[in-house]
Order: structure tokens, then sequence, then C-alpha cells
């Protein structure tokens, strides 16, 4: 059976501008931060990048920031998240490539609305705006402002982040570990981070240290039955 040591690790930690790893992306997260603190006179933002960029860590770091007054509008809302507040002085929508028809005209009535009455939004998709297949006024929308790519982080970021991360959790970590992650594992640093949560609870049972061995040991018991183990 495969081991399930999530269970044990509690809520997932909150998605914050402090626990982001700029890498490639200091402009970015430099005029998010601005936008939060009302500081920028730019009112919006579009955002694309690969699926585990970090587009919505960014979106929700954002709301998380200027609450009260910030909604995020991820790709499962319903239209009545897309109503517009006079007590929401900040918008963020995720995963603008996967709205449906009628939410996409919700979309383009809060794009004017927030324009109108001088508020932010800030939205992200997977594809640039001229090429995002959705219509052509909210296209237009989405292109009003800055437009940026989000860029993946190298391995060198990745372990570079996880080796800060370790570091801050006073986890002491063998040479080797974190570059066969990298191959054996997913790559996006959602899933990495996960792993290494799970590393740490697995060496505080077993009470042994963060080894390549441990590693090897925790991906070979959360292979489901019938795969081939991790080498």
């Amino acid at each position: 059976m495969m081991r399930q040591l999530l269970l044990d690790l509690g809520p997932e930690k909150p998605q914050t501008f402090d626990n982001f790893f700029v890498g490639q992306n200091p402009e970015l997260a430099e005029r998010l931060q601005q936008i939060v603190a009302r500081v920028s006179s730019e009112r919006f933002v579009y955002v694309w990048g690969q699926p585990g960029a970090g587009k919505t860590h960014l979106l929700h770091a954002m709301a998380a920031a200027a609450a009260p007054a910030a909604r995020f509008i991820g790709g499962g809302a319903g239209a009545a998240a897309f109503q517009f507040d006079p007590a929401i002085t900040l918008y963020v929508i995720d995963d603008c490539n996967q709205l449906s028809a009628a939410l996409q005209i919700e979309a383009f009535n809060l794009f004017n609305q927030v324009r109108e009455h001088g508020y932010a939004l800030v939205a992200a998709g997977n594809l640039p705006p001229a090429t995002l297949a959705v219509r052509e006024d909210l296209r237009t929308r989405l292109g009003w402002g800055l437009i940026y790519r989000l860029h993946e982080l190298t391995d060198e970021d990745k372990i570079a982040a996880l080796s800060h991360s370790a570091h801050m959790r006073g986890l002491t970590l063998s040479p080797g570990v974190l570059p066969y992650l990298l191959t054996h594992t997913q790559r996006d640093m959602r899933s990495l981070s996960t792993i290494l949560d799970e590393l740490d609870a697995y060496s505080l049972e077993t009470q042994r240290p963060i080894t390549l061995s441990l590693l090897r040991s925790l991906l070979q018991l959360e292979q489901p039955e019938g795969e081939p183990k991790a080498l």
C-alpha cells in the first residue's frame, strides 16, 4: 500500500510573498507588492506562464496581503465571485484560460466596474492575452495594463529555494538529496516542497538523518503497487 504521510502534515502552508522564490521574476514580484501597498500607478496586470510556474501562489499572496479588501477568484468560481463589491479594492482572477463563455461575460463586466471605480485587478492565465481563447472584448481588457511572463525556476533556482526552506526549518540535508529529488519526482515547487515536508516527517518517524538512502526509502514506500521502484 502507498504510504500516506501527507495525512499527518497538517494544513497546507499559506502562499505568501515571503515564501515565493522570485528567481528570474524580481520586477513582477515587486510590481505586485506595490499594487497591494497601493503605491503603484498601474491598476491592471496580466501574468502568464506554464502550469506550476507560481501564478496561483502570487495571486493568493496578493489576496492575503490585501485582505479583507481583496478577493481571489479561482478557476472553479461561479458567477457570484465576479460580482463587484465597493468594499473590495483588489480583484485577482486565476486561470482565465478556463473561464466558461458565461464567466467570460462576468469577467468583462467586472473589469469595467473596477476601472470605473479606480480599483485594481490582476489576472493570470497560461498564455498571453493575444493568444488566449476568450472573447475579443475580454482579451482587450486583459491587455489593458502591464503583461508579464512568469518564468519558471531553473533547477539551480529550485535547489536554492529548497535549500533555503530546509535551512529555515533547521533541516540538514546530505549532498545529493535535492538533485535526486528533482530527477525522480514531480518538478513543480509545490510538489517538491510537499515531498520535503514528507521527508522531514519520515526522518523524525524513523529517527534517521535526511540522506539519499532515506529519500529513496520514502519514494519506494510511496510508489503504488505494480509501479517500478525509484532507483
